[in-house]
């Protein structure tokens, strides 16, 4: 087969992670769509290797991780392992070892999950077998090797570029609920700063300010005051735990988009159920009049057009930034915690 590009993404959102895709790289070709992956084979097989060397898995937010698909291997009930070396040896030589490392996945769906106990176990006889071979070398290797299983008897061989892909398995950050958080909306802003803002600890630093806009029952504040951060929790909503007595949390029982800081804040979080459109205008309005430096927001989707809900809120960013001679950075990802919804960083630049 000609090369491919394999994209994980959450289940049910297959459509806009193609959609996605296709608007910000306009290969002709074709698509291929499981359960939570779809398969790109582009009508110029060149064309396509080409973009994969550019490609980056931050820069689109329905993808969580991007692979170059180069063979599908069929395997037998007894002997797995031969197909897969197999097919490794048949690769073309650019793609040939030694790889850095090679990792076995499938796909985070109801009938993916049942995979995992074998791929780890698997794993270990393909890793063996490997390094027997020489085949791996985290120095030397350019790519890292990915198997990706859709059933017991499938499998597609494929490549990451480390620099450019997913650091995490599956392409899921994983994180821990932490002790005394008021709920589990925490998970999703502190997978937020571990995605999304790089060098978080040095732009979120203790002692800054920070308001949490529709911040009960706490999970935001909870992970704001964890950096050390003084925060503004902004509802109408009663505050829990730690966070209803914390003496860095001063709640305020307001309208969270009526309320503006009396002087700028460093960071502005926001998880309120709204319209995404509104959402982003309420955004915009707080940097375009000087509220704040930072901001990590969610849009909740519609069930349709996500991707076009998503372009006319990111207009409605940029435009008003851009008459208020704002220079920013904008960064979304639909996480691991988020659902019908997608998550994003803003942060101003400069001012031209």
């Amino acid at each position: 087969m000609n090369p491919a590009l394999l994209l994980y993404c959450r289940p049910g959102f297959e459509a806009d992670c193609q959609q996605e895709f296709a608007a910000r790289h306009p290969l002709e070709g074709h698509w291929h769509t499981g359960v939570g992956y779809v398969l790109f084979e582009a009508d110029d097989s060149y064309e396509l290797t080409q973009l994969h060397q550019t490609l980056d898995v931050t820069q689109l937010i329905f993808t969580r991780q991007i692979l170059l698909a180069l063979a599908k291997v069929e395997l037998g009930e007894r002997d797995r392992l031969t197909p897969i070396t197999d097919a490794l040896d048949a690769l073309d030589s650019r793609y040939a070892a030694p790889w850095q490392a090679v990792w076995l996945e499938h796909p985070d769906s109801d009938a993916g999950k049942p995979l995992s106990g074998f791929c780890k176990r698997f794993g270990a006889i393909v890793e063996a077998a490997l390094e027997k071979r020489k085949a791996l070398d985290a120095r030397r290797g350019r790519y890292r090797l990915h198997l990706f299983f859709t059933s017991m008897t499938e499998a597609w061989i494929a490549l990451a570029r480390p620099a450019q892909a997913s650091p995490w398995p599956l392409g899921i950050a994983r994180v821990r609920m932490p002790t005394g958080a008021p709920s589990r909306s925490t998970l999703k802003l502190a997978e937020a700063l571990m995605m999304l803002v790089p060098e978080v600890e040095k732009k979120m630093k203790p002692g800054m300010v920070g308001v949490d806009l529709g911040a009960a029952p706490g999970g935001w504040t909870f992970q704001l005051v964890s950096h050390g951060l003084k925060v503004f929790a902004i509802d109408n909503g009663p505050m829990k735990g730690d966070m209803a007595i914390h003496p860095h949390v001063k709640h305020l029982r307001q309208d969270g988009f009526k309320f503006r800081p009396p002087n700028p804040v460093d960071w502005l979080v926001c998880d309120m159920v709204e319209q995404p459109a509104r959402i982003a205008q309420l955004i915009a309005d707080w940097f375009t009049r000087g509220h704040v430096r930072h901001a990590v927001f969610n849009l909740k989707l519609p069930m349709k057009k996500r991707w076009a809900e998503i372009e006319r809120c990111f207009d409605l960013i940029d435009n008003a930034l851009y008459s208020a001679g704002i220079d920013y950075e904008l960064t979304a990802k639909q996480l691991y915690h988020d659902r019908e919804e997608i998550t994003c960083y803003l942060t101003r630049s400069k001012v031209r």
